[in-house]
C-alpha cells in the first residue's frame, strides 16, 4: 500500500514559511515563483523549519535578483568544517524574461520585490516574491475592516444556518 499516499506529499507543495506581514505591509500586484541557491546546510535548517524571513526583500544587482534579510539558522548538529552565516544574501534563480520584467517594473514603476513564501515543489526548495507597493496607513485601517466584516458576516451566517 506504499503508492496510497496523500496528496500534499505526492505533489511536494507543503510550505516551509509564509510572510504574513507582507500581506499587511504591501499590495502585491503579482507573484512569480522562484528557485533558490541554498547550501547543504541550509535545505537541512529548512527542512527541520528554521527559517525567519519577516524582515527580508530582493534586490537587483548586476542583472540578477538576490534575497536578502532572510535568516537560515544552522542547526547545532551542521558539520564543523562549514562557517555559517545565517543571513547571507542567496541567489535567487528565475528566467531572463521574467528578471526584466521585474527590474523593469523596480526601476521604472518603483515596485517592491517582496518575498511571501517558501515552500517544497518536487524536493526543491521554491519562493514565491511578489511585485508589490506599499500600504499607507489608511489602506492598512480599510484592509483590517473589511477583514472584520467578513468575519462577523460568516458568524451571522453560520448562526442562521443552525
Amino acid at each position: 500500500m506504499a503508492k496510497n499516499k496523500d496528496k500534499a506529499s505526492s505533489k511536494g507543495g507543503s510550505t516551509i514559511a509564509l510572510n504574513k506581514r507582507a500581506r499587511h505591509e504591501y499590495h502585491i500586484d503579482r507573484r512569480y515563483e522562484a528557485g533558490i541557491a541554498l547550501q547543504g546546510w541550509e535545505v537541512k535548517a529548512l527542512r527541520a523549519g528554521r527559517i525567519n524571513f519577516g524582515d527580508s526583500y530582493a534586490i537587483i544587482k548586476d542583472r540578477e535578483i538576490y534575497l536578502f534579510g532572510t535568516s537560515i539558522p544552522a542547526l547545532i548538529s551542521a558539520s564543523t568544517h562549514v562557517i555559517a552565516n545565517d543571513r547571507r544574501t542567496r541567489k535567487l534563480l528565475l528566467n531572463r524574461r521574467e528578471i526584466d520584467e521585474l527590474i523593469g517594473a523596480v526601476e521604472r514603476k518603483g515596485y517592491t520585490l517582496i518575498p511571501t513564501a517558501m515552500y517544497w515543489k518536487q524536493n526543491k526548495v521554491k519562493v514565491e516574491i511578489g511585485l508589490a507597493k506599499g500600504k499607507k496607513a489608511h489602506d492598512k485601517r480599510e484592509t483590517e475592516k473589511e477583514r472584520d466584516w467578513n468575519r462577523e458576516k460568516q458568524r451571522v451566517m453560520n448562526a442562521r444556518n443552525r
